[in-house]
């Protein structure tokens, strides 16, 4: 136990963010499976810490973080700085510093020793040899200028820093799932769903790496679930754009599979890169590569101009620059203000909180009542039993008779020839 509590206690912190895991790992030219082996657990383990699913504990978590630490650099050596002069003693008290002025000003030295009331014999020493001038020496330094106080950065309250958070992202956000669903009540109702989910988890939120992708894929997800197909105000898309051009992009995005459009959309979309897309559309960097070529080729039959792009550089530019025109066309609602989405979330934690209450409540109420009205021991019934009347006893075997005497003779000295059915002949 105490190896392992040496070993938790010497290895790096690990990142709390799983997108900060997975770039770390990448980094390194480090596989799942590489990771899998050293730490001793599957390839599924590894891709459920780097999406958030499950977090490492113990010496698993140790061994993941110093495999994934990022390497030290090395410390710059500081400057020489010229060697100034030596400055004089500091003065000690208050009372210390009239003294010493006095002595500089009279040009002598005090004694430390206390004053007598006579005065001793003085043995005449011989002359000293006359000191050599002092050796010139060079001017100091001119003193180096402080730097000015910066202001301080005023610290923002949770409220202030989420409703930062909402005006910086809440409208970008917007037209991004209106670009991934094609319906535009249902973009704004998933963001407003994943800023109420964020305000619900703010600690966690707050201290993310990347807050607005921690909100963009809550909302991504949200848009992106199959059940909105059964709401009949969500089961299809709205009226494409009138110009043609936008229309045909437009109608292309919608064609393609969920998780194409949206690596489509987060990479040539958003801008992020190969690594940070895939960590997002829980996928491997090769699998988001495949699809993002995949989503290309499959938008440049539908838009002449992505097809006569030189290289994949100029399409990816010139895809970023048409989603960004149809997002922008495009009447999109505004989203709801940032105090309404955080009254929203409390109210709906309250309710949820005052439902588990109640349940929990009827639970306890429906035991009660169960384990007050079950019995306890047996009881016996009311009525003592008493013997029926008038009802012939059980008969048993009864003694043949002669007649019946020889019929079973018969039958069994006759032989049975086929199926057909035996009359015996009584004699």
């Amino acid at each position: 136990m105490t190896r392992s509590t040496t070993d938790e206690a010497a290895a790096p912190p690990l990142p709390s963010s799983p997108k900060e895991r997975r770039r770390l790992r990448e980094a390194k030219s480090l596989s799942e499976e590489q990771v899998a082996a050293t730490v001793g657990v599957t390839r599924a383990t590894v891709r459920s810490w780097e999406t958030g699913r499950t977090t490492p504990r113990g010496r698993k978590r140790a061994l993941y973080a110093k495999l994934i630490a990022p390497d030290p650099k090395p410390k710059p050596r500081p400057a020489r700085k010229p060697k100034s002069p030596p400055a004089p003693l500091p003065v000690k008290g208050p009372e210390v510093a009239p003294v010493l002025e006095v002595v500089h000003e009279a040009g002598a030295t005090p004694s430390p020793e206390p004053a007598v009331a006579h005065e001793p014999e003085v043995t005449p020493a011989p002359e000293a040899a006359p000191a050599p001038p002092p050796a010139p020496t060079s001017p100091p330094p001119p003193p180096e200028p402080e730097p000015e106080p910066q202001p301080a950065t005023p610290r923002l309250s949770p409220d202030e820093a989420f409703d930062a958070l909402y005006a910086h992202a809440a409208p970008g956000l917007v037209r991004q799932t209106y670009l991934l669903t094609g319906r535009r009540s249902l973009a704004r109702e998933s963001v407003e769903r994943a800023f109420q989910l964020a305000w619900h988890r703010w600690p966690e939120v707050a201290v993310d790496r990347d807050p607005v992708g921690w909100v963009r894929a809550a909302a991504y997800e949200y848009a992106m679930s199959p059940w909105h197909r059964l709401r009949r105000a969500h089961r299809h898309p709205d009226a494409p754009p009138s110009e043609p051009a936008r229309r045909a992009l437009f109608e292309a995005l919608l064609e393609l599979p969920p998780a194409y459009r949206r690596t489509l959309l987060l990479y040539d979309g958003v801008g992020l890169d190969l690594p940070e897309t895939a960590a997002e559309t829980e996928a491997s960097t090769p699998a988001a590569a495949g699809r993002l070529e995949v989503a290309r080729a499959a938008v440049a039959e539908r838009v002449p101009e992505l097809a006569a792009a030189a290289s994949p550089a100029e399409q990816s530019e010139l895809l970023h620059d048409r989603l960004g025109g149809l997002a922008r066309a495009e009447h999109v609602p505004a989203p709801p203000p940032a105090r309404a989405v955080r009254t929203g979330s409390e109210n709906k934690a309250r309710l949820w909180t005052r439902a588990a209450i109640a349940f929990a409540a009827l639970l306890i109420g429906a035991t009660a009542l169960t384990l007050h009205t079950a019995p306890t021991h047996y009881e016996q019934p009311l009525s003592p039993p008493e013997r029926v009347g008038g009802v012939p006893p059980r008969g048993g075997p009864q003694k043949l008779t002669p007649q019946d005497l020889k019929l079973q003779k018969s039958l069994n000295e006759q032989l049975a020839h086929g199926p057909e059915r035996l009359v015996p002949r009584i004699p």
